[in-house]
């Protein structure tokens, strides 16, 4: 038997071994503290596809894609689009252009031409033969080149009047070529082609703006699981009033996105209002709460949530009421400013947005009926997809400040999905005329008819009960 010394001596060395074994640990056999000591199970991630069968039918929308690819090629006056991935470096337009799976090459290149009436051509240049590549992509020669010698060959072979590459966007999306990628280009294919080089923005807007109807029903399945982690977070199951810190729920969050077996794209965020004191703001917006702050009996309870599935973003927010001892629903104040915020939605979704129409258009036309109605609101909605913030038209204060109607870009897309993403300022008395900022985002899909939730929208606060 260890004498006490010893014994005090491994009980240490053990103390710093915990936190090492918790980590090292297999999944099930990891607990989660905030909820005391139990594992979550994301029921509604049982109806998620393992990665295997992702690939699979992700793979089947790829045929799909590439036969919508010339179409939207032509129509931007694209006659070569090259794309590149880098090791460590990924370019987030390759997983619909590709099949979606992990590229380690030093530098992947992905070329597609206009060939006339030979149609689409499609060549992959990486380091190494692999035959899912092989399945959608020609092999560029009888013998493997050095890329900058394949990418001359292609040039001489196909002479294209533009080669499109990713430089000059607006967004992270489309402006992914790296210098040394595009000293390498340039080289390779010397300065006549140079000078045909244009931006491949508009071409990359359409590629990733465009759904599938196929994508549809597993993009609800993401939705799905995006709202059951939101509505348990925001619960007694996670949160204790009194007890539990913004901090201890968002760690909870990502507990629940390890046991459903999906990640998130960014942080989650909370925001808690109080009838007492002034609720912090950051450029112009409810600022996100401190991890230390804890939650009371009285606060209202904001949270930013999405999650990665299957090649796409979800992006979420609710909100939850903290009742009072005595209390069985949140006040009657509280209430009409989140029925505002529904009537804003309906104002949006259902009254303004049609296909066409352009961003600017939808703000403009939202934001007059909610001055008519006497109602404070703000609307930063934007487009979804394989990205949480998405290509496509928006519609916020910044599509309103461009009018041209003609530009594809800024007009809304039959089938494509958004973040409807806004928020009502409404002034409340149960809080001594303070106004409370009841803050939505929900994903939704456009239709002739405007748009359409994935899942229902929330029209009464998530309650939380106090410790009795």
């Amino acid at each position: 038997m260890p004498t006490p010394r010893s014994r005090r001596s491994q009980l240490a060395f053990a103390a710093l071994l915990l936190p090492l074994i918790a980590v090292a640990q297999p999944a099930a056999a990891q607990t989660n503290a905030t909820a005391q000591g139990r594992r979550f199970t994301v029921e509604s991630a049982r109806e998620l596809l393992p990665w295997s069968a992702q690939l699979q039918v992700r793979e089947q929308w790829l045929v799909k894609r590439h036969a919508l690819l010339l179409p939207m090629m032509r129509r931007h006056d694209v006659a070569m689009w090259i794309v590149v991935n880098e090791e460590f470096h990924d370019n987030p337009v390759v997983p619909q252009i590709a099949p979606p799976r992990p590229y380690t090459g030093n530098r992947d290149i992905f070329v597609f031409v206009d060939a006339g009436a030979e149609g689409l051509k499609k060549f992959a240049i990486t380091g190494y033969t692999e035959e899912n590549l092989a399945r959608f992509f020609e092999a560029p020669g009888d013998e493997p080149l050095p890329p900058a010698a394949t990418l001359r060959n292609l040039w001489t072979r196909y002479q294209p009047k533009t080669i499109a590459l990713g430089i000059g966007g607006g967004r992270g999306q489309t402006r992914t070529l790296s210098h040394d990628s595009y000293e390498l280009i340039s080289e390779a294919m010397g300065p006549e082609a140079v000078a045909r080089f244009v931006s491949a923005a508009g071409l990359t807007t359409d590629v990733l703006d465009t759904r599938l109807p196929e994508e549809l029903e597993h993009y609800r399945s993401a939705v799905r699981v995006t709202e059951e982690i939101v509505r348990r977070a925001l619960s007694s199951e996670i949160i204790t009033p009194g007890v539990t810190t913004v901090g201890d729920v968002r760690r909870a969050l990502f507990d629940f996105l390890w046991s459903a077996g999906v990640r998130t794209w960014f942080q989650p965020d909370l925001r808690v209002q109080r009838a007492e004191g002034e609720n912090a703001t950051s450029r112009g917006f409810l600022a996100v709460a401190l991890e230390h702050v804890v939650i009371q009996p009285g606060d209202l309870v904001h949270v930013d949530f999405g999650i990665s599935y299957m090649g796409f973003d979800t992006d979420w927010q609710k909100m939850a009421y903290v009742l009072k001892p005595g209390e069985t629903d949140a006040p009657a104040g509280l209430k009409v400013a989140l029925r505002n915020t529904n009537t804003l939605q309906d104002a949006l979704m259902q009254r303004h947005a049609r296909p066409g129409r352009s961003g600017g258009e939808v703000f403009t036309a939202t934001m007059a009926e909610m001055r008519e109605r006497g109602i404070e609101a703000m609307i930063y909605s934007h487009p979804l997809g394989p990205q949480g913030h998405g290509l496509g038209a928006s519609i916020d204060f910044r599509s309103s400040l461009r009018t041209d109607r003609n530009d594809a870009a800024l007009q809304l897309r039959d089938g494509s999905y958004i973040s409807i993403e806004l928020n009502t300022a409404t002034a409340v008395p149960e809080w001594g005329g303070k106004k409370v900022f009841v803050m939505m985002e929900d994903c939704a899909y456009l239709t002739p008819s405007g748009y359409q939730f994935f899942r229902p929208r929330q029209e009464a606060f998530y309650l939380i009960p106090s410790r009795r």
